[in-house]
């Protein structure tokens, strides 16, 4: 049988994901956390502190300081919200908005070229497979179950 864990522990080196910073745009050096939070901020409507730290699974005060480090960085704005003002809605500012897009067109050139290596019978069950594997991941009730996405 195939060692499973040594396969995932490749695809996350070859992804990139135990490099301290995974992208540099114009300069700025963003996290794989901070790319996540940007990432979240662009695809939910008005999200709030909490929203977007529960679709990530990250508690509130570790989410908290990275939000804050954005904040600096003039790439998240935080607004209270005009109901509850104890509620911080997450917004990209103009500057983060553009890291963010800069950020998805980069995954997207390293996507393609990966799949570039593909015929499209083996490119469609890779994409079928990960949706499989996500949609069992969301299932189990072990480690990281609790997130969302």
């Amino acid at each position: 049988m195939e060692n499973l864990r040594e396969l995932f522990q490749v695809m996350t080196r070859r992804f990139g994901f135990l490099n301290k910073n995974c992208c540099t745009t114009g300069g700025t050096e963003i996290s794989l956390v901070q790319s996540h939070i940007l990432y979240e901020i662009d695809h939910q409507h008005n999200p709030s502190m909490q929203q977007i730290a529960d679709t990530l699974g990250i508690d509130i005060t570790t989410f908290s300081r990275q939000v804050q480090s954005l904040v600096k960085m003039n790439l998240v704005k935080k607004t209270p919200d005009a109901e509850d003002r104890r509620i911080q809605i997450l917004s990209l500012t103009t500057e983060g908005k553009y890291v963010a897009t800069t950020i998805d067109e980069q995954m997207n050139l390293f996507l393609n070229d990966v799949f570039s290596h593909m015929n499209d019978f083996e490119k469609e069950t890779v994409i079928r497979s990960i949706k499989l594997l996500n949609n069992a991941m969301a299932k189990s009730s072990m480690c990281c179950g609790n997130i969302q996405g």
